[in-house]
């Protein structure tokens, strides 16, 4: 199988960033050139092996009440801590949604004193909110000359976009987690941003806690970003994890999924591969300037995996996740979202529970990768409060100022593994081997070839499957 996957070339780096950075780690490997770095949090170990030795790691952070104190234990300054000396400036916000975001949001802003939530929308009444910050009338927030910043948490695409479109048509500020809303309107909300002079971050919306899209910016300054994709979707990680490290099916560990909160009562959004289009949609959009249309980018999910599929992929050497993936080409865009056959070995693999590892690949950084909490009260309410911050510093518009449409158009080729009661023709003609489960691997083949004949194979074969190897 080694023919199919693809190795490290002498010389390679690497880099990639794992959560908050709170630690710092060069690592060194011998034989191969590669050398990798990594920015490493003080969460709990375990969460991602790093492969080589590791040289110079430092004490984590921790805070206390009098403000703070850094790396070792030191004290730090209050703009060292992430508050401001003296406060010059204040935003006035009204909070679109009280749920786990939302709540998470409150909380966060609550001891600052440079951001006040005047106003916070709700659908039914909710204890524990001052009574003069509460409506239920969304023209409460709009029409408040004194509210320069919405902040949106309450997801779907309407009453939502009829509220960010007013906020931004009023020259308000408008910080939003809806990966779903930005997608659907992302040329109509971008310049609508750009022509009333206000902000429009959108940070939580795509990874969750993971500061992936300000990172995407900033490194379109000095460079140009030639792919994007990942493990974007916790959900369906958690399910792949777990389907991995014990025999157990996909309904099992689905409903354990839906039972420790981590997929909705209606999971087709993240196992059908809905959310991680979606999140690859916009990141795509950011990385190359592009305007796609989201519903349009091939995407094939988990739904139909079995235990069986993932003893026979581990017999081989291999670990499925679900992986999207956009490359700028000559001719525009290719992007698409598919299991995945990646190495054991491979940095994608070690990817446990409900986390997520985006990566881009720019042509003079080369590759970075980043790892977190993919979703969650705090980690994802951090995200949306830091976009605050930012647009407080001054920051406005979008992370990107062109919205280019661009075609999607097929650039890749590769193997598959496929498992069907029904093959035909076009499957027979491309078969390279066959495995003792009676799945079959083909040779390369065009990926929107093949995720259009899955589609259409659905109708024959509900239980068919499939998967890119790497």
């Amino acid at each position: 199988m080694s023919r199919w996957r693809n190795k490290l070339g002498e010389g390679e780096t690497r880099g990639w960033a794992l959560p908050s950075a709170a630690l710092c780690a060069a690592t060194s490997l011998n034989g191969g050139g590669e050398a990798r770095c990594a920015h490493i949090s003080s969460a709990p170990s375990g969460h991602l092996p790093l492969k080589g030795k590791v040289l110079g790691v430092r004490g984590g952070i921790g805070l206390d009440s009098g403000g703070g104190r850094g790396y070792n234990g030191a004290k730090m300054t209050p703009a060292q801590a992430g508050r401001p000396k003296e406060v010059t400036t204040m935003m006035h916000i009204g909070l679109l949604g009280f749920g786990v975001v939302g709540g998470g949001v409150w909380a966060l802003c609550a001891p600052r004193d440079d951001l006040n939530v005047k106003r916070v929308l709700l659908r039914s009444p909710k204890e524990g909110l001052p009574e003069e910050v509460v409506t239920f009338n969304a023209d409460d927030i709009l029409n408040d000359p004194e509210i320069d910043t919405v902040v949106e948490v309450m997801g779907g695409l309407h009453p939502a976009y009829e509220y960010v479109s007013a906020a931004l048509a009023r020259g308000k500020n408008v910080v939003t987690a809806n990966k779903a809303l930005i997608a659907a309107y992302y040329t109509e909300l971008t310049a609508l941003a750009r022509e009333k002079g206000a902000a429009l971050r959108c940070t939580a919306a795509v990874g969750g806690g993971i500061p992936w899209l300000t990172n995407l910016e900033r490194v379109k300054r000095l460079d140009t970003v030639c792919t994007v994709g990942g493990i974007m979707n916790g959900t369906t990680n958690f399910i792949m994890d777990a389907m991995h490290k014990a025999p157990v099916d996909f309904p099992a560990i689905l409903k354990e999924a839906q039972d420790l909160g981590y997929a909705e009562a209606d999971p087709s959004a993240d196992i059908d591969g809905d959310d991680i289009r979606r999140k690859l949609c916009i990141s795509a959009n950011i990385a190359f300037d592009a305007a796609l249309e989201e519903t349009a980018i091939p995407t094939f999910g988990i739904r139909t995996v079995t235990a069986a599929d993932i003893a026979a992929f581990q017999s081989h050497g291999f670990a499925c996740k679900l992986l999207a993936r956009a490359e700028s080409t000559e001719n525009g865009v290719c992007a698409y979202v598919e299991p995945t056959l990646v190495d054991a070995g491979d940095l994608e693999a070690a990817v446990p529970a409900n986390f997520n590892l985006i990566t881009y690949e720019a042509e003079q950084l080369g590759r970075q990768s980043f790892y977190g909490q993919g979703a969650g009260r705090f980690p994802t309410a951090e995200n949306v409060v830091q976009d605050c911050l930012t647009v407080l510093s001054g920051k406005r518009g979008f992370y990107t100022d062109r919205a280019v449409p661009m075609f999607l158009t097929s650039g890749e080729a590769h193997p598959y593994y496929v498992r069907t009661s029904a093959p035909d023709a076009f499957l027979r003609g491309r078969t390279a081997e066959t495995w003792d489960n009676g799945a079959v691997i083909t040779g390369a083949v065009d990926v929107y070839e093949m995720l259009a004949w899955a589609k259409a194979q659905r109708e024959k074969d509900p239980g068919v499957f499939i998967a890119g190897i790497r």
